[in-house]
């Protein structure tokens, strides 16, 4: 019998497993009142907001998939808000700013999340905006505990959040100083905004004009009004080192809705697999697929190294293509179609070769040489060294406790309903808090580039091509949802589990447990937007033998601390209704649960 760090959850009535364990609970309990999965997962949403504000926050950002039971493929909720109108490469060049700073009032886009968990509830969910909503009120009211991280995240931002960002010194520092880790924390200023917004919802009749109500609070109320305010004054630091205006407006967040879009997908080895579209990096994964699709990868379960490296060398390529042709598809031509052909896959897998690659290599593809060879260049700089708030999301496994990163749940109910959510930004090292609303503005501008011409150029009204890519997939009897934290780990560290699942294990949570890796060979999505040609992060527990046979191949290996890449969490629903669950043990926050 495999041993594992955790029991695969198995049951029947249901299941739910996020990056936090309260948030999970909370998931359980919408089921057990009668709700659906999509209820509980915005539940789990509102309720991660509070209890890893380093992680996500309800300015930020959300893609999720939803599928209901019996549907065929999922559907997409893009909560990925656009780029403001004032928010032009002229602007930014103007404020001295050749690359858009990793945290600040200019980094800030349209929030999404929120409209895009209103979006759920209101045409998949059940319940009432109330019964969502009381979990998170409760956990800001009432209190709770402080993650270590969470707490020194804060601590390392004492001094910077008395001198440069007060508002978020009146949230952070209760009483004036850093909260210790295991503390009782509160945020009252959020519980008393969403008091007010479900006052406000409230005073329509019925679910979905509560609902209706709440998103026009938001977007055209109260809510946009108080950022509108604050950042018509506010001239912030920020992680290009020095105080700047923000442009976002709250004609900005009227005009911006989320939306519902088919996702992309491609098959392997009698499986399905499901991503958000090309404004997201979730299609890496699917070119990943087609890539590994005609290799010996099923045959190395057992020699470690042979595997580390043609996946590493496999997402190097499926990444340089992100870097040169992903973008918004509303705003730009993207070649989808021949990104994701067997084709392109086929004339691309020959330079996968035995040691590993130091060059970016985007495709090749008629009519796109100009991007190809500007990503190329772009990959060459030399980055610039921060000198503000660092803000963007970790790239490595030992945290820098000022960055911020990600959360994801994944969900299914006894019906067969299914959701997989990669919440992110609005974190509290990203932005000030805006005063009396007790949240913080996101920071996904800094995916954008300020040079004309390009997939991913800074445009009014442009989906930021987001790393945020949850995952949903169905084969051999079996519908699976699953999904991690990381910014450009996210699909490095999904991909590994589910070659894993489909080649080596069928338990879900031997699969996460196993050894994870990642490289940051490409192009970084954050800010300052580095690159470590050759970069290739395990842990050790790959083996000492591993290591040695990659750093033979040519990787610039980096031994990561035990047990600290990768913040997996997984749900799967067998053709006879039986569910099962996993979450990681990494950084010990993760729960799985279900019965």
């Amino acid at each position: 019998m495999t041993f594992t760090t955790r029991p695969e959850i198995m049951g029947t009535f249901g299941t739910a497993t996020s990056t936090h364990w309260i948030a999970s609970a909370v998931g359980m309990a919408i089921l057990e009142k009668g709700g659906n999965a999509f209820d509980a997962g915005v539940a789990m949403g509102f309720v991660l907001n509070v209890v890893e504000p380093h992680l996500n926050g309800p300015l930020g950002d959300m893609p999720a998939l939803v599928r209901r039971a019996g549907e065929d493929a999922p559907t997409v909720i893009c909560g990925q808000g656009v780029a403001p109108a004032k928010a032009s490469i002229a602007h930014y060049r103007a404020e001295g700013l050749s690359m858009i700073p990793g945290s600040g009032l200019l980094a800030t886009v349209v929030p999404g999340a929120f409209d895009g968990w209103m979006l759920i509830l209101r045409d998949w969910g059940t319940m009432t905006l109330r019964d969502v909503l009381e979990p998170a009120i409760h956990y800001a009211e009432a209190g709770h505990p402080m993650l270590p991280r969470v707490a020194a995240t804060i601590a390392g931002l004492v001094d910077f959040f008395r001198d440069e960002w007060p508002t978020s010194a009146t949230v952070w520092l209760p009483g004036g100083k850093a909260p210790e880790a295991g503390q009782l924390f509160r945020n009252p200023d959020l519980a008393a905004t969403w008091r007010r917004l479900l006052a406000e919802a409230e005073a329509a009749t019925g679910r979905e004009a509560q609902i209706e109500a709440a998103r026009v609070a938001f977007y055209k109320g109260f809510i946009a009004e108080t950022i509108d305010r604050y950042l018509a004054e506010a001239e912030v630091m920020d992680a290009a080192g020095a105080r700047r205006k923000g442009v976002l407006s709250a004609d900005d967040m009227a005009a911006w809705q989320a939306t519902a879009e088919p996702p992309v997908s491609a098959d392997y080895h009698g499986w399905t697999v499901w991503k958000p579209g090309f404004w997201s990096q979730g299609p890496t994964l699917l070119q990943s697929l087609r890539l590994l699709d005609c290799t010996d990868i099923a045959d190395l379960g057992d020699q470690p190294a042979a595997f580390a490296h043609l996946v590493a060398e496999t997402m190097k390529l499926s990444f340089a293509d992100r870097e040169a042709y992903y973008g918004d598809p509303l705003h730009t031509k993207i070649p989808a179609d021949t990104l994701l052909s067997r084709a392109y896959a086929d004339a691309r897998r020959g330079l996968i070769g035995q040691t590993a690659s130091r060059d970016q290599r985007p495709g090749e593809i008629a009519g796109f040489d100009a991007q190809a060879q500007a990503a190329i260049a772009r990959a060459g700089r030399r980055p610039e060294t921060p000198s503000g708030a660092g803000a963007g999301e970790p790239t490595m496994a030992h945290l820098t406790e000022r960055r911020g990163d990600t959360v994801h749940l994944d969900v299914i109910d006894r019906w067969g309903n299914m959701i997989s959510a990669t919440p992110s930004g609005g974190w509290l090292q990203s932005s000030p808090v805006v005063p009396g609303l007790g949240m913080p503005l996101n920071s996904r501008a800094q995916m954008f580039w300020l040079e004309e011409g390009l997939p991913t150029s800074l445009a009014p009204g442009r989906r930021p091509r987001t790393t945020l890519s949850p995952s949903m997939a169905e084969g051999h009897g079996t519908q699976l949802a699953f999904g991690t934290p990381g910014g450009d780990q996210q699909d490095q560290w999904q991909l590994i589990f589910f070659l894993r699942l489909v080649h080596q294990t069928a338990n879900l949570q031997a699969a996460i447990d196993a050894p994870l890796f990642h490289t940051a060979h490409f192009q970084a999505s954050f800010y300052p937007r580095g690159t470590r040609p050759g970069h290739l992060m395990v842990e050790p527990s790959l083996g000492e033998a591993a290591i040695a046979d990659l750093r033979a191949r040519g990787h610039e290996v980096e031994v990561a601390e035990p047990w600290t890449i990768g913040r997996l969490t997984a749900a799967a629903r067998g053709a006879n209704g039986m569910l099962r669950a996993a979450a990681t043990p990494r950084l010990m926050q993760a729960y799985a649960i279900g019965r």
